[in-house]
């Protein structure tokens, strides 16, 4: 029921003009309204100081109505500047900065003259849009005027052109200003720390200190900010010392700021040391806290205090969702996120990213989808993050057209997200694609960098194309100034060994500037292993177990280079060595996603609900592979058993279980889709064509280096793998 005044009677009229006593205790529309009409009942709703009051009243308090001011205010024929500006304050505080553009624009129309609070008023509700279309014109009519020197006018000046992102035309300002004003300081270190200049915002505090001028709470926690941002403990050690010295007061804000820096730093001690001593905690204070301890790698006391918080907003879920993708537990993330829409907490964008991460590593396309579904329903912000994590999704559950669709959507591309298609091509099979987009990329002047060049190499490798990754190798640093790291030299010997040239790809090893670490060498490794030089696997085998003695899929690898090449005295060492150091061959593990859930197979497993199904269906697969022509390859299983026990070991890959469960679960025509922790193997190679060709199934594995695509008896690798 709406609250009402005793307003029926004149008596209740006080014998001042206007009615202040009504109007300062009004706490609704419709109590205002009702003193509205009181006003016109006894005349004296022209009074200019009733009409102030009335517009003031709809503009600035919460239960404000613009609309209803607007109407008050075009009744008033010569409306003081005063009343201009309030409208121009309305406008801003109630999200119309437009109309407070065009209100503006009649105010000079009609000949009123702006004074210095007009502009702040105006700018403070700006956009970044409106900033950029209005804002350097507004500068000028601020210049026109003679108000260029208010204090306050060149805050709004400086927090407008820091808005849209034009932080030099913000400095500008602020060098010719005065600089007395903690305020000014305030909104130039904001702008910093808003395009992610910290180290500036930093400097910027120092000259503050120089220069005498004594920092606020806002200025406290603008730095602990930057200094979280740049992990400097000792920067915000200097900060903290404001508030332990009581130069600036404590408050809810500070503490959390302080709490921030503190874990970003790795101080999780005295982290929660200002924890525990709040006397008031928020869900900021508890997520900052839960965050640090993500940082850290303490995944454990991450969820203790996350299980332990009053309240969790979406920051809280987001931070202990990206704790378990640090630690590759992306079923545990996509658990968690379930849990979180069960809390009936709404994700942001930074969430949809972290769970199309999990959902790219996972292969889980279903769940990927949904969560495109849901930020185009629900109107989540989609900005380049978000479409770049889409990309990879789509590329990491082999949907390269779907891929393609999201990157020809985005208007406004970073170099992330050419980046992403590059790499997502490369890793499809789609090469040649690849170096298109990579030409389109500078073509529309986007600087590729030096993951970008890792994309680029990558294609070439998959696709045998020598000549071009060489000459990209020496682009990179002849075009673009960008030096090969660890990962382009793994690049160019994994492209070199794979086309054969196993000779030049040992002479890069040898030439590189820096130590070759355990990746390089398993690149020409596993090329020894295509090309079966066991002597030349044995030198590569040493240098990789010098800096990883634990590595098993080397003794792995190197195993299968014996087998191929029928060295039974080199094996037999080999698997003694093996034992006598306790390695063990890394379990083969394959993931598949059926009606938005992940399951999960290794060799042999006998673990799931449905084995019993799934065995019936991988015999009866067998069987039917066989009639077309299906022989088992048993070339990399060890020698020392006999034939029919290889072929059950072969037979028992995970992939095969994963895919016997892919057509037991789906319908005719679906697409299987499984995700493996090892290079597939060539006789689970030769069965997944066979399965695309026998059942008319596309069949989509990502194994550990790429991605098959096996289509009507073929795959996208061209058996080049």
């Amino acid at each position: 029921m709406a609250s009402t005044l005793p307003l029926s009677s004149p008596t209740h009229i006080p014998s001042e003009n206007p009615p202040f006593s009504l109007l300062q205790t009004c706490k609704s529309m419709d109590q205002l309204k009702q003193i509205h009409s009181l006003a016109i009942k006894t005349g004296i709703a022209c009074n200019p100081i009733t009409q102030n009051k009335i517009i003031a009243l709809c503009c600035t308090k919460e239960f404000g109505d613009m609309d209803y001011a607007r109407q008050l205010f075009d009744t008033i024929s010569e409306p003081t500047v005063f009343l201009w500006n309030t409208m121009l304050k309305g406008y801003s505080r109630t999200g119309y900065p437009k109309l407070g553009v065009s209100t503006y624009l009649e105010m000079l129309k009609r000949s009123f003259i702006p004074d210095c609070y007009t502009y702040p008023f105006l700018m403070k509700g700006f956009t970044r849009d409106i900033a950029l279309e209005c804002g350097k014109e507004l500068h000028c009519h601020v210049v026109k005027y003679g108000l260029g020197s208010s204090v306050f006018i060149q805050n709004a000046l400086i927090n407008m052109y820091s808005l849209c992102g034009l932080i030099d035309m913000a400095r500008g300002i602020f060098d010719m200003s005065c600089k007395s004003d903690v305020v000014t300081w305030n909104t130039v270190i904001s702008g910093y720390n808003r395009i992610k200049q910290y180290d500036e915002s930093k400097k910027l505090f120092c000259k503050m200190e120089k220069k005498g001028v004594l920092p606020s709470s806002v200025t406290v926690v603008l730095v602990l900010s930057a200094c979280s941002k740049l992990k400097d403990l000792e920067c915000g050690q200097q900060v903290h010392k404001y508030v332990t010295d009581r130069i600036v007061e404590s408050n809810l804000t500070v503490e959390n700021a302080l709490i921030d820096m503190y874990a970003a730093c790795g101080e999780m001690s005295v982290a929660l040391q200002i924890f525990k001593n709040m006397k008031k905690r928020d869900v900021i204070s508890w997520t900052a806290i839960v965050t640090g301890f993500v940082n850290i790698g303490q995944l454990d006391m991450a969820r203790n205090y996350f299980d332990q918080m009053p309240e969790r907003d979406y920051v809280s879920w987001t931070a202990m969702i990206n704790g378990y993708i640090r630690v590759n537990c992306f079923k545990e993330a996509l658990i968690l996120f379930r849990q979180m829409q069960a809390s009936n907490v709404k994700p942001d964008e930074f969430t949809m990213v972290s769970v199309l991460t999990a959902c790219a590593q996972l292969g889980a396309l279903e769940l990927g989808e949904w969560v495109k579904t849901y930020i185009d329903k629900n109107k989540v912000k989609n900005d380049a993050f978000v479409g770049n994590a889409l990309i990879d999704m789509y590329f990491k559950c082999g949907e390269v057209e779907k891929a393609r669709s999201i990157f020809n959507g985005i208007s406004q591309r970073d170099k992330f997200t050419w980046t992403a298609m590059i790499v997502g091509l490369a890793i499809n099979g789609h090469g040649k694609e690849a170096l298109d987009v990579f030409a389109q990329m500078l073509k529309a002047s986007v600087t590729p960098d030096e993951i970008t060049y890792v994309g680029v190499l990558c294609a070439c490798t998959h696709t045998g194309m020598v000549n071009e990754g060489r000459k990209f190798f020496v682009g990179m640093t002849t075009q673009h100034g960008i030096d090969p790291n660890v990962a382009h030299y793994g690049c160019m010997v994994d492209l070199l060994g794979r086309a054969g040239h196993l000779k030049e790809a040992h002479e890069v090893i040898k030439n590189m500037p820096m130590k070759p670490n355990s990746i390089v060498w398993g690149a020409l490794l596993g090329a020894c292993r295509v090309h079966k030089d066991a002597e030349m696997a044995e030198m590569a085998a040493k240098q990789i177990l010098e800096l990883d003695p634990a590595n098993g899929a080397v003794y792995v690898i190197l195993r299968n280079i014996y087998i191929a090449c029928n060295k039974r005295d080199n094996l037999r060492e080999l698997r003694k060595t093996m034992m006598d150091r306790g390695i063990k061959k890394i379990p083969g593990c394959s993931l598949i996603e059926m009606n938005g859930a992940v399951h999960e197979f290794v060799a042999g497993d006998q673990s799931h609900p449905q084995k019993k199904a799934i065995y019936l269906k991988l015999d009866e697969m067998t069987s039917d592979l066989k009639l077309a022509g299906y022989s088992p390859d048993t070339s990399e299983v060890f020698l020392e058993i006999g034939e029919e026990d290889k072929e059950s070991a072969v037979y028992l890959h995970s992939e095969k279980l994963a895919i016997a469960f892919g057509l037991i679960s789906s319908g005719a025509g679906t697409t299987i889709r499984i995700v493996k922790n090892l290079r597939i193997c060539v006789d689970c190679h030769q069965m997944a064509k066979l399965v695309s060709k026998v059942y008319d199934r596309e069949v989509i594995v990502r194994d550990r280096t790429r991605f098959h695509h096996f289509r009507h008896g073929s795959c996208s690798c061209e058996d080049y793998w």
